[in-house]
C-alpha cells in the first residue's frame, strides 16, 4: 500500500523581494503525494509551477511552510530529488556515457566499485534506449536523445522523487510522444515517484495519476486536484475515445479556460 504522505507540501508560501518590492508567487500550497505516484502540475504561465518544483528540489526555500520528504524537511538540493529541465543541461565536452557517469560517480563513488558503477551507467542508458550512442557527444545526437540522456542521468542517481520541468516542451510532436511512452514504461518498471510540470493538457492526462491545477498568479494556489481514472499501462491510441480520458481532459480544459482563463497581457503604453 502506498504511503499517502511520502512527499508533503505543508501550508507553503513563497514570495520574492527586490528592494522595497515584494511579489507573492505562491500562497498556502497543501499537497500530499504518495510513494510511486505520478503527479502533473498544470496552469497558465506565471502561476508559479516552476517555483513550486524548485521548492521541492530544494533549489529555493519557502517563505512560510515546508516541503517534507519522508517527514524530513527539504531545504537544500540532494540526490534523492533529481531534476530534469526542459534544457537537457548536458556537458558538451563529455560523451553520453560520461554525462551519466558524472552523476553516478558523485552519488555512488564511495559505495560502488568501478565495475559496479559502469554496470549502473549502462543499465540506466539501457532504460532510455541510449546504449548505442554512449560514445557520442551531445552535439552528435538529436534533441530527443539529449533528453533521454538527461532522464538517464537523473534516474542513475536513484532518486526517491523524479522532478520533470516541462521535459518535452522543446521537442517536436512525434519525439515528444515517443518520450512520453518511454517515461510511462520507466515509471511502470521502477515505480518511482514523479512530479512533472506541463502546459500540455493531453500530456498531463496521459501520464498522471492526479493533475494539480494552479490558479493564476500572483499569489497562486492549488485550485483543484483531478484524479485520472485510467488503468495502466496506458496506450494513447486506445485512449482517444475512452470516456474517462475525455472526461479528465474536459475537466482540465474547463478549469483552465472557463474558470481560470489566462491573464490578459497589455502592451506598454
Amino acid at each position: 500500500m502506498r504511503d499517502p504522505t511520502f512527499l508533503k507540501i505543508d501550508h507553503l508560501d513563497k514570495s520574492f523581494s527586490r528592494g522595497s518590492s515584494t511579489t507573492e508567487v505562491l500562497t498556502d500550497i497543501n499537497l500530499s503525494i504518495a510513494k510511486g505516484e505520478y503527479i502533473s502540475i498544470i496552469g497558465h504561465s506565471g502561476c508559479g509551477k516552476s517555483t513550486l518544483l524548485n521548492l521541492i528540489a530544494g533549489l529555493t526555500t519557502a517563505t512560510n511552510g515546508a516541503v517534507l520528504l519522508e517527514n524530513r524537511e527539504v531545504n537544500s538540493p540532494g540526490p534523492e530529488r533529481a531534476v530534469v529541465f526542459q534544457n537537457h543541461s548536458l556537458l558538451p565536452w563529455l560523451t553520453v556515457y560520461d554525462n551519466v557517469g558524472l552523476a553516478v560517480n558523485k552519488v555512488f563513488g564511495g559505495t560502488k566499485t568501478k565495475a559496479e558503477r559502469h554496470a549502473w551507467i549502462m543499465h540506466n542508458l539501457e532504460l532510455v534506449q541510449m546504449v548505442h550512442a554512449k560514445d557520442k557527444r551531445p552535439a552528435e545526437v538529436s534533441g530527443g536523445m539529449k533528453q533521454r540522456v538527461g532522464i538517464a542521468r537523473a534516474l542513475a542517481m536513484e532518486p526517491k522523487v523524479l522532478l520533470l520541468d516541462e521535459p518535452f516542451g522543446a521537442l517536436d510532436a512525434l519525439t515528444r510522444a515517443h518520450l512520453q511512452d518511454s517515461v510511462m514504461q520507466i515509471h511502470s518498471r521502477l515505480g518511482n515517484t514523479v512530479v512533472m510540470i506541463t502546459h500540455d493538457v493531453d500530456e498531463a492526462v496521459l501520464l498522471a495519476d492526479r493533475i494539480v491545477m494552479m490558479t493564476n498568479g500572483p499569489a497562486a494556489t492549488i485550485g483543484e486536484i483531478l484524479d485520472v481514472k485510467l488503468d495502466r499501462p496506458r496506450k494513447r491510441l486506445e485512449l482517444v475515445a475512452d470516456k474517462n480520458y475525455l472526461q479528465a481532459r474536459g475537466g482540465v480544459l474547463e478549469f483552465l479556460y472557463a474558470r481560470h482563463k489566462a491573464p490578459v497581457l497589455h502592451a506598454a503604453e
